[in-house]
């Protein structure tokens, strides 16, 4: 038996609906090429001030496809939570759009890490700037273990000539979501309360794959097999996650993570080093308060043993350098007025590999910080 708000899965899911044309959205849904096609004086006269401050809003997208039940099934539970949601335009013939507040949820028919830049192929279409994004997905792994993740996006260890296998650009790293740790706790908290944990692990990935973006966005990922993609229980709960994380349960407002830059709490841990769960750098982000950039795990720091190529600490060759600067100035655009500090895992590098890394930090004058310092 499922518990708690489970049952709205009884409900029908609207996900299957036809976009409404055009000439039956709201005047703040319109594309602009609609709106150009009415007289100017129409427009001033229909659209309230109201309606053109709604128009211009910053709205948040979460993108889904059918093609992945982990991704499918938290929408399709997302939509059946409340009765306000209402068809939008599509962006395209297999991308449709429903709208709930500020929220979009686009749901497609292809694969999500291979469609970029749907932040500005949305405002085309609406006039609507896109403020943030979240893609919900599958997670696999070779231990086949139940988990429910949150990870930023990049590939910014890959070389210029080298072809990512999931999406994104060589070298390129989107802003993390400052969302990323405030919904991990999250996340944590409604699975557990859903009766999830310990069956399902709620843990943090390191910043891998794609698609190419230039705003603020996570993955959440149901994991790791087909049996568990499935799960109604787990697409509940990542549909609350979405539902509290964004306000929508309060009624609007930014709801969970929203970054302000304002807080005592300002500092950000930039992850280096450790395996793709990032173990010491998760034992520290999931404290109350704690904010949390890229996480950079030790395949995305390249780095050929100097005594190899008979270089010393200066000539320690591979792409970790500009992996790290990547990850550092995508972290520092995330975080206006924030203060980003490497968290490092000591004991997963080499003397060789930390003593270079410590160095070029300071190079860079990119802080370090410890556990304590993000508390």
């Amino acid at each position: 038996m499922l518990h708690g708000s489970l049952s709205v899965l009884r409900r029908p899911l609207p996900f299957i609906k036809q976009a409404t044309p055009f000439s039956r959205l709201p005047s703040y849904l319109l594309p602009r090429a609609a709106l150009c096609r009415t007289p100017q004086s129409a427009i001033v006269g229909d659209l309230s001030r109201t309606d053109r401050e709604k128009y211009r809003k910053m709205v948040v997208l979460v993108v889904a496809t059918t093609e992945d039940p982990a991704s499918i099934g938290p929408a399709s539970a997302f939509l059946a939570m409340s009765s306000e949601w209402r068809p939008g335009p599509s962006l395209q013939e297999n991308i449709k759009s429903h709208v709930h507040g500020h929220v979009r949820l686009l749901i497609q028919d292809a694969s999500i890490v291979s469609e970029d830049h749907l932040d500005k192929r949305w405002q085309a279409l609406t006039g609507e700037v896109v403020e943030e994004v979240m893609f919900l997905s599958k997670h696999t792994a070779v231990s086949n273990k139940p988990a429910l993740t949150v990870h930023p996006i990049g590939v910014p260890h890959l070389r210029e000539d080298e072809t990512p296998l999931q999406g994104g650009r060589p070298g390129w790293a989107a802003p993390p979501n400052p969302r990323v740790g405030p919904w991990l706790r999250l996340l944590k908290k409604i699975a557990n309360s859903h009766n999830l944990i310990p069956e399902f692990e709620v843990t943090l990935e390191g910043t891998h794959h794609g698609p190419e973006i230039d705003i603020p966005t996570l993955f959440v990922e149901i994991g790791s097999t087909e049996e568990y993609w499935r799960r109604q229980d787990a697409a509940q709960v990542v549909a609350l996650l979405l539902w509290q994380g964004l306000g929508l349960d309060s009624g609007g407002g930014d709801g969970i993570g929203k970054w302000n830059g304002n807080s005592e709490k300002n500092k950000v841990l930039l992850g280096l080093g450790g395996g793709h769960y990032a173990p010491r750098h998760l034992d520290v982000v999931v404290k109350d308060g704690v904010w949390v950039g890229h996480l950079l795990s030790g395949y995305s720091l390249p780095m050929e043993d100097p005594k190899s190529n008979n270089g010393g600490q200066n000539g320690i060759g591979g792409t970790w350098k500009q992996a790290i600067r990547v990850a550092y100035e995508a972290t520092k655009s995330a975080f206006p007025g924030g203060v980003i500090l490497a968290h490092l895992d000591h004991k997963s590098f080499k003397s060789w590999q930390k003593n270079a890394i410590i160095s070029f930090l300071n190079e860079q004058n990119i802080g370090i910080g410890k556990p304590d310092d993000f508390i």
